[in-house]
């Protein structure tokens, strides 16, 4: 009997739609979206009355739990994180952030018209690689520019258009796997060229090269081994060695530089192993690609530089219209490059290069600040110590920074739990587990996020 009545309590729906705060959210939502909220509301009633699970059905209750759903219901699938790892370009978390001009410069043109397609001074079609190839050939050197949707894409058009049907020698410890199991040969004969491999996985030799070349090769593809390194017993030829053979048997050299750097971060105290983009231009390189979300900063993009006469062949490839980038990457990628018309303007603004160069006094001040807040809540046993940090995103694989990281344990809750708690807080944490602790390292976390740790450790506790 007890039962009957509770199912006789359950509201119609068309009674829930006069609840102020239903009323409101459906002057702000699709009607179809409040409604499916209330029905699987309701259906969970039934569910729990029958299961004994409910002894009461209330207005102020369902409205309370109409705002939980509302707000779960709303919540993008893509959605900020915080990056507690210290893994400075995550892959898995969308790798480098956009400089403060980029962004502003992508709502500019998403909130309005632009001159994409269209040439101001003479009132007719334009190019939309226009708005960046000035800039980029300004900061980087180069005769010409061209930009893709990412670097992979890069290098494929290149051979597709300079080395289809032809050989292109690449020393075999030079034929990588990159992210999602894509590997250079595969690309290579997607794009038509024939590879030609030369020396061995820890040594290749200039006679290699040399020994190799026919009437049908094409080119020498040189690949920066960004996400892995051997060491030991190693050789490998420079873009300047390859160079003589390029003078000598008119061939062409194409570089595949992963992840791109153009500012020598030695004088940071970051060891640097590969070339600068400006430097294999110069050294001899007549092609080169690399991405605009690693080392770079920007947006992801694949950035072709060099050779006007060859970079204007690749132009005319119709895979071009497949691989074209939109006006959120132009956008932002032609903030990027300004950035980098003055070096130490591109160190203080380009949060990549910015979190890559913060000094060790920097992020102990900001360490300490963090653990003084979250030292207020009880149950955490939390110390600061000197830490690492990484690069990540397939570049500089031994480069270990040092850093300043929040050790955090808890009286009564694993290190797993935290972790997975700090990940499905509201906004997403998301931190490192090492020696059993939870470890938040400062370097890529923004002052302005320490509010936002802070409720969240205070909603562990509760």
């Amino acid at each position: 009997m007890l039962l009957k009545n509770l199912y006789k309590k359950i509201p119609k729906v068309d009674e829930l739609l006069s609840l102020d705060n239903v009323k409101e959210a459906l002057e702000l939502y699709p009607r179809e979206v409040v409604l499916n909220i209330l029905r699987n509301i309701l259906n969970t009633y039934r569910e729990m009355i029958r299961d004994g699970k409910v002894f009461d059905i209330s207005f102020q209750i369902i409205s309370h739990i109409f705002n939980d759903e509302l707000r779960k219901e709303l919540r993008y699938s893509i959605r900020k994180v915080i990056n507690a790892t210290g893994v400075i370009v995550h892959t898995n978390l969308g790798r480098s952030k956009i400089c403060e001009d980029g962004i502003r410069h992508m709502i500019e043109v998403a909130e309005n018209y632009s001159n994409l397609e269209y040439d101001l001074e003479q009132g007719s079609r334009g190019n939309r690689y226009s708005h960046v190839e000035g800039i980029i050939c300004r900061v980087i050197g180069c005769e010409s520019a061209l930009v893709v949707n990412n670097n992979a894409a890069a290098i494929m058009i290149v051979l597709d258009t300079l080395c289809r049907n032809t050989e292109v020698i690449v020393s075999r410890g030079e034929l990588v796997e990159i992210g999602g199991s894509f590997r250079i040969p595969d690309v290579m004969k997607f794009s038509g060229a024939i590879l030609k491999e030369v020396g061995c996985t820890n040594r290749t030799h200039l006679f290699d090269y040399e020994n190799e070349i026919n009437d049908n090769t094409s080119a020498f593809l040189k690949v920066h081994t960004s996400n892995y390194y051997i060491g030991g017993f190693t050789k490998k030829v420079s873009i300047k060695d390859l160079s003589e053979l390029k003078e000598k048997y008119r061939k062409i050299i194409i570089e595949d530089i992963g992840s791109g750097s153009i500012i020598d971060l030695s004088k940071y105290g970051i060891r640097f192993e590969g070339n600068l983009v400006q430097t294999s231009l110069m050294d001899g390189a007549d092609i080169v690609t690399f991405s605009g979300d690693k080392m770079l900063g920007g947006p992801q993009a694949g950035i072709i530089v060099g050779k006007k006469h060859l970079i204007d062949k690749i132009k005319k490839n119709h895979l071009l219209r497949a691989l074209r980038v939109d006006k959120f990457i132009l956008a932002s990628l032609e903030s990027t490059f300004r950035c980098y018309l003055d070096e130490k303007f591109a160190i203080k603004n380009i949060p990549t290069l910015k979190m890559i160069t913060y000094e060790l006094g920097f992020l102990k001040k900001n360490a300490l600040e963090l653990l003084e807040r979250l030292n207020k809540i009880k149950g955490f046993n939390i110390k600061v110590d000197k830490g690492f940090s990484i690069i990540g995103g397939g570049s500089m694989p031994r480069e270990k920074i040092g850093t300043y990281v929040l050790l955090i344990k808890h009286d009564n809750m694993s290190v797993y739990e935290i972790e997975r708690r700090l990940r499905n807080n509201t906004i997403p944490i998301i931190v490192r587990i090492e020696d059993n602790f939870v470890k938040l390292d400062v370097r890529t976390i923004e002052k302005c996020e320490f509010d936002e740790i802070y409720r969240a450790f205070i909603k562990l506790e509760c």
